[in-house]
C-alpha cells in the first residue's frame, strides 16, 4: 500500500517505508505520517510505503531494524532509518535537509531526466538480501541441530562406556576362576571378550569422529616403542585369529627406533587396521604386519592381508568421512574408522595409503617420525 502528496507528478519523490509488524494496527499511524507529509512544503513529495514485516523479514535484516514501527528514507540516498513512537515530529526535524538531498539528486540527473528508480533498493539488491536472511537462518538451524547432535553424542558415549567396562571387568574375573576352566566355557568367553572389544572399538572411533566437526586432535608426543604396541593389539586378538584359523607372519626388527607420537592414537590406528584385516580374510588365510626404519626420519608399518582387495577407483575415498565400500554394507561399524587413521596419522605429520588389487589382498602403510631425544 503506498501514499503519495499531491505533487507526485514531480519527477523527483522521497521515498520512504514505514515497517509494522501489523498492517491493521498501524493504519491509523500511516494516516497521520501521510497527513504531515502532505502539509510540508517543499518541491519534492513524499511516497510512503507501508511494508508488514512478517511478509519481507529480509527488509530488516537489510535495513539492520532494531524496533517497530521503523521510517526508512531509501531514496534519495544515503538510506536513513526513524524509530520511536514521534515518527511525524521526527519527519519535520528531517525534511528539509531530505528536501535538499531531492534537490541535488535532480540537478545530478542533469537534462537527460533519465527516470526515477521505479524501487528502492532495486530487485536485485532485495533479492540477495532475502537470500542472505534464509541463508542466516538455515545456519543457525544447522549449528543448534550439531551442538544437539554433540551433546547426545557425548552423552550416548558416556552411558555406554561405563556398562562396557563393568563388563569387561565381570568377564575377565570370571575367565580366571578354575572351576570355570572347560571348553565350551573358554569358548564363550573368549567370544564376549571379542564383542567387547569391538564394541569399545566403536565407541573410540565414535567419539573421536564427533570431536573432529568441533575441534582438532589434541596429540600427547611422548617416545613410543611401535613395534610393541603392535605385538600388544594382536594379542588382544589372538582369539579372532584363532577362531579363523588365519595365519600372522610379523616382521618387526628388534632395532626399531622409536617414534614420536602419541601411543593411544597410534594404537587406535593399529586396532582399526588389524581389525579390518582379520575382518576381510577369508578363514585360514594370511596376514603381514612389518615395520621398518625407512628413513633417518621416518618409520614405516604395514599391514598386509589376503582379502578381497580394493578397487583402484576407491583406494583414496576410503579414507573419506563415512565412505563404505558396496561390501560392507552388512559389515558392523560406521566406515568411519580409516577416516580417523588418516587423521591421526596426519596429525603426526606421516602419511598412510594403501595398495591393493582385486582378488590379491591390501597392504596399509603410515609412517611415523622418529623421537629425537
Amino acid at each position: 500500500m503506498s501514499y503519495s502528496a499531491d505533487r507526485s507528478a514531480l519527477q523527483i519523490s522521497i521515498r520512504l517505508l514505514l515497517f509494522v509488524t501489523n498492517r491493521s494496527a498501524t493504519q491509523e499511524l500511516a494516516k497521520q505520517l501521510q497527513d504531515r507529509l502532505g502539509q510540508l512544503p517543499g518541491d519534492y513529495p513524499a511516497i510512503l510505503e507501508v511494508v508488514e514485516l512478517e511478509e519481507r523479514p529480509y527488509l530488516a535484516e537489510h535495513y539492520k531494524l532494531v524496533a517497530t514501527p521503523a521510517l526508512v528514507k531509501t531514496y534519495p540516498q544515503p538510506a536513513q532509518v526513524l524509530a520511536g513512537e514521534d515518527l511525524a515530529t521526527q519527519i519535520e526535524v528531517w525534511w528539509s535537509r531530505w528536501q535538499g538531498q531531492a534537490q541535488l539528486a535532480s540537478e545530478q540527473r542533469g537534462s537527460s531526466s533519465s527516470p526515477e528508480p521505479t524501487q528502492q533498493p532495486s530487485a536485485t539488491m532485495l533479492q540477495m538480501s532475502e537470500e542472505l536472511f534464509q541463508l542466516r537462518q538455515e545456519k543457525d538451524q544447522l549449528l543448534e541441530q550439531l551442538l544437539f547432535k554433540d551433546r547426545i553424542l557425548a552423552m550416548l558415549v558416556h552411558d555406554l562406556r561405563s556398562p562396557l567396562t563393568a563388563t569387561s571387568l565381570a568377564v575377565e574375573t570370571v575367565q580366571y576362576q578354575e572351576d570355570m576352566e572347560t571348553p565350551l566355557t573358554r569358548q564363550l568367553l573368549d567370544q564376549a571378550r571379542a564383542q567387547l572389544r569391538k564394541m569399545d572399538i566403536m565407541i573410540t572411533d565414535i567419539l573421536e569422529a564427533a570431536r573432529g566437526t568441533a575441534a582438532e586432535l589434541v596429540i600427547h608426543a611422548t617416545e613410543t616403542q611401535v613395534g610393541e604396541l603392535c605385538l600388544a593389539v594382536l594379542g588382544d586378538f589372538g582369539p579372532r585369529i584363532q577362531h579363523k584359523q588365519l595365519q600372522v607372519q610379523t616382521d618387526i626388527p628388534s632395532d626399531l627406533p622409536s617414534v614420536h607420537g602419541d601411543g593411544d592414537k597410534i594404537r587406535q590406528v593399529i586396532v582399526n587396521l588389524i581389525d579390518n584385516a582379520i575382518k576381510y580374510t577369508a578363514p585360514q588365510g594370511q596376514i603381514w604386519i612389518s615395520a621398518l626404519h625407512r628413513t633417518t626420519h621416518k618409520v614405516q608399518l604395514t599391514v598386509s592381508d589376503t582379502g578381497p582387495g580394493i578397487p583402484a577407483q576407491d583406494q583414496e575415498r576410503i579414507f573419506s568421512d563415512s565412505f563404505r565400500l558396496v561390501r560392507d554394507q552388512q559389515q558392523d561399524g560406521y566406515g568411519i574408522g580409516l577416516s580417523l587413521c588418516r587423521r591421526i596419522i596426519r596429525a603426526h605429520y606421516g602419511q598412510i595409503w594403501v595398495d591393493s588389487r582385486l582378488g590379491e589382498g591390501s597392504s596399509f602403510h603410515f609412517t611415523l617420525p622418529v623421537y629425537r631425544a
